[in-house]
């Protein structure tokens, strides 16, 4: 697929720009050239290549899921301006 000068010229009526035949022209040149890689890169056969979540093979390190500080929310609500049942009070920011 490659643009033809009118449709360059289209597309940039449909976004609003405004573009000179020199500059349409060197658009044209750049969108051909992405839509011959796009061409190139559907050529591929990925039939027998798996799914992956990452271009490298990696693991997690995951660490062990334990409680390391001690409970200190009684601590931290005294100091607080308003607390209710447990819970930080805060002004209504929102009408």
């Amino acid at each position: 697929m490659s643009l033809t000068l009118d449709e360059v010229h289209r597309i940039a009526v449909l976004a609003r720009i405004e573009v000179s035949d020199e500059q349409a022209l060197a658009t044209q040149a750049q969108l051909n050239d992405i839509f011959a890689l796009i061409g190139e890169m559907q050529a591929v056969d990925t039939a027998a290549v798996e799914p992956m979540s990452h271009a490298r093979d990696l693991t997690m390190r995951l660490r062990e899921d334990v409680v390391t500080e001690h409970d200190q929310r009684e601590l931290f609500q005294s100091i607080a301006p308003r607390v209710d049942d447990g819970l930080y009070l805060v002004p209504k920011v929102i009408e």
